[in-house]
């Protein structure tokens, strides 16, 4: 599934000593588990190719344009459900900007705020993942 999303393989070189493979499966480790780079399993390959890899792709744009490519062809097979949540309180956004350890003057008004508050957006997939946008 992922093969033909992914940058065509220069043939020139010496034999990789590593199949492609398991590079990404090491990479899908590390992303899984959240273990450091160096403790990913030798079976992935060296955990210095697994990151080479994982670091170039990401410079690249090769993550994004797969996970593009994939969330378009699951969206055509209507396996995304695009649900929109709209939350206008302010009250939340204080809320986590002090959660998140950021310095917020208390708000010193007598009066109600002129302008709009904070809009977040939240996107659910069928899966149950969830894109929160502000």
């Amino acid at each position: 599934m992922l093969e033909p999303l992914l940058p065509v393989r220069k043939k020139a070189g010496r034999p990789a000593v590593w199949t492609r493979r398991q590079l990404i499966d090491g990479i899908r480790f590390r992303v899984r588990t959240g273990v450091p780079w160096r403790d990913v399993p030798e079976q992935y390959g060296s955990w210095g190719r697994v990151y080479e890899l994982f670091r170039r792709w990401q410079r690249d744009g090769t993550w994004q344009r797969v996970f593009t490519q994939l969330q378009a062809r699951a969206d055509a097979k209507d396996l995304i459900g695009w649900d929109l949540d709209v939350d206008a309180s302010a009250t939340v956004h204080r809320t986590r900007r002090r959660a998140e350890g950021r310095r917020c003057p208390a708000p010193a008004r007598t009066t109600p705020p002129t302008s709009k508050p904070d809009v977040l957006v939240t996107f659910e997939a069928a899966s149950g993942s969830t894109l929160t946008v502000r």
